[in-house]
């Protein structure tokens, strides 16, 4: 072996290990922005509890007691030119109120990308211009594949606490702090 050949190698291997480096990089996550978050962090989970489906509370509790809840965490988040592009993890759950007691029919955890931009007639606001969402079933993975950075994936799979949505159902529906939550 000549000391040409080493010479190669060695730039070859040190080569890929900046490539490999500087891929690690690209694909690691930012930190997410926590001042544009908190703009559009309501708008967001507005616009899912809005387009939540229908649940089993209808039939237990009067219609206009039941009301979905919904709380999304931030995952991946980008501003480019007044429009966002937000990667979030979401949980919803449906209640109402039962016997004075906090009854929770339905709730869903999912990923979600949510489009926005900048609404000037909110005074700076965003509105959602548009939002997905993983099918159901095998199409799953490969979706959440295709819109999720490969060091985000693994938090989707982390179970979001309906504590939050609880307290905030309880509130909504004039319950005590400390009411009990209990199944259709």
């Amino acid at each position: 072996m000549s000391v040409l050949s080493f010479r190669r190698g060695a730039v070859g291997v040190a080569a890929a290990a900046v490539l490999a480096a500087t891929g690690t990089w690209v694909m690691w996550p930012a930190d997410v922005d926590e001042g544009l978050w908190a703009e559009v962090r309501p708008v967001i989970e507005a616009r899912i509890a809005a387009e939540s489906p229908g649940g089993g509370l209808t039939d237990s509790v009067a219609a206009r007691d039941a009301r979905w809840f919904c709380r999304a965490v931030a995952l991946e988040l980008e501003e480019r030119a007044g429009q966002v592009r937000a990667g979030v993890n979401a949980l919803c759950v449906e209640y109402g109120v039962q016997d004075d007691t906090l009854v929770e029919c339905g709730a869903g955890q999912y990923p979600q990308v949510v489009r926005l931009e900048r609404d000037r007639a909110a005074h700076g606001g965003y509105r959602v211009v548009g939002r997905d969402e993983p099918p159901d079933g095998e199409g799953y993975g490969r979706w959440t594949e295709s819109h999720f950075g490969v060091f985000t994936r693994p938090a989707l799979r982390n179970p979001m606490s309906p504590a939050e949505l609880e307290t905030e159902a309880r509130a909504h529906f004039g319950l005590p702090a400390d009411a009990s939550v209990g199944e259709c």
